[in-house]
């Protein structure tokens, strides 16, 4: 009999964190769950992890790619040999909470309008929690001007509904919008999704980020002008879909000042 819940955990170079991710899978409260871990062609010790993990559950399975495909297509070929009802996603530096499972699969079986539950997070990086991250509770369409309405690794989401979109989408400008594009799609199918107030997940999110490179930035202008034309937001939302483009261009500080007050609004950075 298939699991209620395939969780999709795409790895790549995680090999001092994945372990700690996979345990928390295992420790969940909720055990009827399947585990489908791609190895993205890791340059170090992550697929050995992997193999070790796959081998001591038999609810964990493991698929290698043979040339590095990226997150998105990495997760496409998770979805395709998942069985269950519900798909949950997860990161390899991320850590679920015990109760997570039970209470997002509670939610959807208890609320069949929406194909998506996502929740609060406990942001950290090496130096431990720095903030708690929350979404809006039911977000609308015109909530996606400003950006992701769901921490991509605390979802849970039907699996006909991700099937009924095509699942991820594979091109250059969503190497790292991939989430973005996928809620706006579901969106503007009809999908709506919820978002639980407790924390549920531990989000791997260094205070201090990298800078984000400008052909990224055009990647996301992109995405949000299709997203917003699918969702009836133009042209209204021209102004937002020129944001990241104009926020690439302003000085660290103050770039990172309103990096933080976006995250409080979304489930992303700007």
């Amino acid at each position: 009999m298939s699991a209620r819940i395939s969780v999709l955990m795409s790895v790549y170079n995680n090999e001092d964190t994945v372990s700690d991710s996979i345990a928390s899978i295992v420790a969940q409260t909720y055990a009827d769950w399947e585990l489908l871990l791609v190895d993205d062609k890791s340059a170090h010790g992550s697929l050995h992890i992997l193999a070790d993990w796959a081998q001591r559950d038999r609810r964990i399975r493991l698929i290698q790619n043979e040339r590095n495909m990226g997150l998105a297509a990495s997760l496409n070929r998770a979805l395709e040999k998942a069985r269950g009802e519900y798909v949950a996603r997860m990161d390899g530096d991320d850590i679920s909470l015990p109760p997570r499972f039970e209470k997002q699969i509670a939610f959807l079986d208890a609320h069949p309008e929406y194909a998506i539950v996502g929740s609060s997070a406990l942001v950290f990086d090496r130096e431990g929690v720095w903030e708690t991250r929350t979404c809006k509770e039911f977000p609308q369409k015109k909530d996606f001007l400003w950006g992701t309405q769901f921490i991509h690794p605390s979802v849970m989401m039907r699996r006909e509904a991700l099937l009924a979109v095509g699942g991820y989408r594979v091109c250059r400008d969503t190497l790292r919008t991939e989430d973005y594009d996928l809620f706006m799609r579901m969106y503007a199918y009809g999908f709506t999704g919820y978002n639980l107030a407790e924390p549920l997940l531990r989000y791997y999110d260094p205070r201090h980020p990298k800078a984000v490179r400008y052909r990224f930035r055009i990647s996301e202008a992109r995405i949000r002008w299709q997203g917003f034309r699918a969702l009836g937001l133009m042209p209204a939302g021209l102004p937002y879909v020129l944001k990241p483009l104009v926020v690439g261009l302003l000085p660290g500080g103050l770039k990172r000042r309103l990096q933080r007050l976006h995250a409080s609004r979304t489930g992303g950075g700007v």
